[in-house]
């Protein structure tokens, strides 16, 4: 492995980026596994998985840039893909909840005996 010669003040804030973006990340992850519905499931993992990203991306265009000496774009085309996909993801997943949730719910209506008077 390469030796980077990098300040240390420039390792910590790279540290601290990816650490809060970790943090972030996991925190989405926690949120899935502790809510109750799916819609709110749905919800934390998607911002905890953008701003996790998003920081953890601008840690690695940090270090890349300092340790390579160019800029390196790889880190915002990465970006840039993950923050359209996630959204993207999110609506389809709740819309394809929600049509399931009104499909049984109207099956369910149907199902129901009629408690009118009798005529």
């Amino acid at each position: 492995m390469i030796q980077a010669d990098i300040p240390a003040w420039l390792a910590f804030v790279v540290v601290g980026l990816a650490l809060a973006g970790s943090t972030l990340s996991l925190l989405g992850a926690v949120g899935l596994t502790r809510l109750k519905t799916f819609y709110e499931r749905v919800h934390a993992p998607t911002l905890g998985a953008t701003l996790g990203m998003a920081l953890i991306l601008l840690a690695s265009i940090v270090w890349f840039t300092t340790v390579e000496r160019r800029f390196m774009p790889r880190e915002i085309l990465i970006g840039l893909f993950l923050t359209v996909t996630t959204p993207v993801t999110l609506i389809l997943l709740a819309r394809a909840a929600l049509f399931r949730d009104r499909t049984e719910k109207a099956e369910a209506d149907k199902k129901k005996p009629d408690r009118g008077l009798p005529g």
